[in-house]
């Protein structure tokens, strides 16, 4: 329970927040962790480019919900394939396997849930943070995927 009703006022203006480089040349932005809410929940921005997405993977510890926001997605959960667009709202329950694609000709802009929190260890651990003088993705090389794929046991995520 958050007894610092100041922990209540958290507010993350647009630009600001912590943004990382993902695989698929994701670009995540931190709106809120789980240090800000108690645990309870991790919020971020994602901008997916044409042709990005992460690799199918499992959350064993949190469910992870997407909010579309602009552009189009193909969202795969448990074996359903889902043609996402702007204004949807998708759940993938913890122990579920999913992943998304932007198969269209224009960036995604999702926010993606978790709850409770915690994978924001992960995402700061494995991936690449965004600095104002690199406008482009680095490149995925076979460290980077050894780095993520290593971190996911600890964080509870599982590759497939």
């Amino acid at each position: 329970m958050i007894k610092d009703l100041a922990a209540l006022q958290i507010l993350t203006r647009g630009g600001e927040g912590r943004s990382l480089w993902g695989p698929g040349g994701d670009r995540y932005r931190f709106l809120v962790t789980g240090a800000e809410t108690g645990n309870s929940s991790f919020v971020l921005e994602a901008l997916v480019p044409p042709g990005g997405g992460p690799p199918p993977h499992i959350h064993l510890k949190e469910d992870e919900f997407f909010y579309l926001l602009e552009g189009s997605l193909t969202v795969h959960v448990g074996g359903r394939t889902i043609e996402a667009t702007a204004g949807d709202f998708i759940h993938a329950p913890r122990g579920v396997s999913h992943h998304y694609r932007n198969n269209g000709a224009i960036p995604a802009r999702m926010l993606a849930m978790f709850t409770p929190a915690g994978m924001e260890h992960w995402f700061t651990e494995c991936l690449v943070p965004v600095s104002d003088q690199q406008p482009d993705p680095p490149e995925v090389t076979p460290e980077f995927i050894a780095r993520m794929v290593e971190a996911g046991p600890r964080h509870g995520v599982a590759w497939g």
